[in-house]
């Protein structure tokens, strides 16, 4: 099987390599394949888990839903669309369906950003309201 990541990118990474480079936890990349959520492409025979940079991308998008509170099932469908308008296969009317949910999930992501802002506003006059009292 390392021979199969090896063939398909330059370099096959180990887990903690890609935590590394996507500053997650083993243990969260652990639970994400544990969950469905990723799959690493490929295993040594030894039955470590080999990542190439296209899993380090999709991590990424994984680890930028996060902060914006998306649910496990809402960043699997957008795996599921990213999937799908990347593979040479996939049908006009499939990837139809991924580009309207996409644009859907991008204007959830602008909401829930604003929100996260706003939050950040009023924790921004907190600290300053405790910094004048304490002066």
């Amino acid at each position: 099987m390392a021979d199969e990541v090896e063939a398909t990118t330059s370099r096959a990474m180990h887990i903690g390599e890609v935590a590394t480079r996507t500053e997650l936890s083993l243990r969260s990349l652990r639970h994400w394949e544990e969950l469905g959520l990723l799959t690493p492409s490929g295993r040594t025979d030894g039955g470590f888990r080999l990542y190439t940079d296209d899993d380090v991308e999709k991590i990424l998008v994984i680890r930028r839903m996060k902060p914006l509170g998306f649910s496990l099932d809402e960043m699997k469908a957008v795996m599921g669309d990213l999937a799908v308008l990347r593979s040479p296969t996939s049908g006009e009317p499939d990837r139809s369906a991924a580009r309207s949910h996409l644009a859907e999930i991008r204007d959830d992501a602008h909401e829930r950003r604003l929100k996260l802002v706003r939050q950040l506003e009023m924790a921004d006059e907190f600290i300053a309201l405790l910094e004048d009292q304490a002066l």
